[in-house]
């Protein structure tokens, strides 16, 4: 007859699943019984707490729709998304680092010419952002697809904001040089949405919702492996605490304040304004 205990618990339960045929599922699913097991032992999880953790659980599902997805957003905050996204993409020398992709990437971008202005009315500091991509080595890569998009002045995404047409995002195509440039307005930090469970386990544990300031950057091209990343605007306050843990130090970009003139298209420029210039390393698949 069976006799289950805390002791033999869970050999028994990772011996269930011995006959799995997918041996990476075998892998997995035997690992988390392990780990998930060894949770509950190490705090002696209550009834109660457990049934709480189900109810959370639940609410986060319950939140989640075509437009939000809390169940990353549980992941981003636990440092799973980074700690995933750091062992998927170990990178070579000269290939630039990778980070979270975050909620309010809507899939593929229009295309959109070398220095278009993507802000339209928006209020805000004028920016103009260049970059170059190309392989480890420095060999410019033509015809690179480079999704960006951005917060507005106040902290929203289009997507938060309902707008009929996208808004802070665009498509560009590099040249032959590897290059794509357009103009834009400097981001502002932002909390992340913290209105549901995610947000409660961080007012509980005193934690808080910022992430600041930065552009999302998408960069796909044949025989490159698509890398997505960040650029972080540099003295925001809250670069230091991350609430997603997604800011690596070589990600933090240079800015330059600049006066009227021409914007590097040859377009005039404003009284004022800021110029952002950044180099991307694809790094090759193998």
């Amino acid at each position: 007859m069976l006799s289950f205990d805390e002791h033999n618990l869970t050999d028994e339960v990772v011996k269930r699943f011995a006959e799995c045929p997918d041996p990476r599922l075998k892998q997995v699913i035997q690992a988390l019984v392990r780990h998930a097991h060894a949770f509950v032992k190490e705090v002696e999880l209550t009834e109660q707490e457990w049934f709480t953790a189900i109810q959370f659980l639940t609410r986060t599902g319950q939140t989640c729709d075509d437009k939000r997805q809390e169940f990353i957003l549980l992941s981003d905050v636990l440092g799973v998304s980074m700690l995933v996204d750091a062992i998927n993409h170990r990178m070579p020398d000269g290939a630039t680092e990778s980070t979270v992709l975050g909620p309010f990437y809507l899939g593929e971008h229009r295309v959109t010419p070398f220095g278009a202005d993507i802000a339209g009315d928006e209020p805000g500091e004028r920016l103009f952002v260049e970059g170059t991509v190309s392989s480890p080595g420095g060999v410019p890569i033509a015809g690179a697809a480079v999704d960006i998009w951005h917060s507005d002045d106040d902290g929203f995404y289009d997507a938060q904001k309902g707008l009929e047409q996208p808004s802070l995002r665009a498509r560009f195509i590099t040249d032959d040089q590897g290059r794509f440039g357009f103009r834009s307005i400097v981001p502002s930090s932002y909390p992340i949405p913290h209105d549901g469970p995610v947000g409660e386990l961080l007012e509980a544990t005193k934690r808080h919702p910022m992430r600041p300031a930065h552009i999302h950057f998408k960069i796909a091209a044949p025989g490159h492996e698509t890398l997505v990343t960040h650029l972080f605007m540099p003295g925001d306050p809250w670069l230091e605490s991350d609430a997603v843990f997604g800011v690596k130090e070589s990600l933090i970009a240079t800015l330059s304040e600049r006066q009227g003139g021409t914007y590097p298209d040859g377009g005039a420029a404003p009284a004022t304004w800021t110029h952002l210039a950044h180099d991307f390393g694809l790094k090759p698949t193998a």
